[in-house]
Parts: C-alpha cells; sequence; structure tokens
C-alpha cells in the first residue's frame, strides 16, 4: 500500500470517529481580547465587550428566582456585583462552563452576619447534558439554580472567547 492512500484513509478513519463524539467543540478565537463581561438581569442579556466596544451579544436564562441578589445556598438567585471569570470546566454537566468568583468577601460577610450559608459554584453555561433536565430546561425560563445559561453553541463561542481572570459584572 502506498503512503498517500494509506494517508488518506488513516485521515477518513480519524475525520468518521470525531463526527461519532458528542462532548463539545473547543473553538479556537484570534479576534479582539474580551476585557469584560456584563450581564443584564432585568433584560436577560449577556455582553462580551472589548473596552468599550460590545463584541458579541446572548440572551440569557437566570436563576428560577432571578430577583435580587444572591444571599444563601439555595435561594434560587443569580449574584449581582464585580466577580471574575475563575476556572474553565470543559466537563460540565451543562456542556462547557466557565466559573464565577461568588462569593466575594463582602458576599461571605453579609452571609455570616446573616447566619447563612452564602453558596457558590456560580456559572456562565451551557445546556443540561442529561436529557430529562434539558427538556425541563427547555420549556422553563430562569430554569437555573443561581447561574447564567446560554445555548451550547453559544458557549462553545464564549468559552473561546473568555479567558479566567475577565472581570465580570452582573447588575439588576
Amino acid at each position: 500500500m502506498d503512503r498517500r492512500a494509506f494517508g488518506l484513509g488513516a485521515l477518513a478513519t480519524l475525520s468518521l470517529s470525531a463526527c461519532g463524539t458528542s462532548g463539545p467543540r473547543f473553538l479556537t478565537y484570534d479576534g479582539p481580547e474580551v476585557t469584560s463581561i456584563v450581564v443584564n438581569k432585568g433584560a436577560r442579556k449577556m455582553y462580551l465587550l472589548h473596552h468599550e466596544r460590545i463584541l458579541r451579544e446572548y440572551d440569557v436564562d437566570l436563576g428560577f428566582a432571578p430577583d435580587g441578589t444572591k444571599i444563601k445556598r439555595g435561594d434560587g438567585r443569580t449574584p449581582e456585583g464585580t466577580y471574575l471569570i475563575d476556572r474553565r470546566n470543559p466537563r460540565s454537566r451543562y456542556h462547557l462552563s466557565l466559573g464565577i468568583s461568588y462569593p466575594n468577601a463582602q458576599d461571605i460577610a453579609k452571609a455570616k452576619a446573616m447566619g447563612v450559608d452564602p453558596g457558590g459554584d456560580i456559572f456562565i453555561h451551557g445546556q443540561p447534558n442529561l436529557r430529562k433536565e434539558l427538556k425541563r430546561a427547555k420549556k422553563t425560563p430562569d430554569w437555573t439554580a443561581g447561574c447564567i445559561a446560554v445555548k451550547n453553541d453559544e458557549i462553545e463561542e464564549i468559552y473561546a472567547m473568555v479567558k479566567p481572570g475577565t472581570v465580570i459584572t452582573l447588575r439588576p
């Protein structure tokens, strides 16, 4: 067998095996740096910015009790304030996810004064991987436990564009 035929066969096999994967795609991005993220909870919008310029805009779902800021674990609220993107999860149960540095020192102090647990694990993420959870999410607005949810193709784009350390501001 000549090398060219072998190479083409191997390439075709690898291409076909990639078609069968159900995991997230990892896109690349080489545009302007995302310098900040702004979430307008009232409008259910998220903006990726390069300084003052909007690079992308997304519709979002929030926590199941979206009015007001997160106070304690289990309240279903999405936090309000300024945080950082502090981690990336390629194996999220919600397709892909970017962690938000909630709770910060103020959130912890406020919760401690109230005698409650401030909660945590707040992310920007895609849709649920489990069919049962996906079915519920598709028919329920503001279905998360306090996170910011977008469509799977959108989180793939966001995941490629946003780096750890990016400032995120969540507004009422």
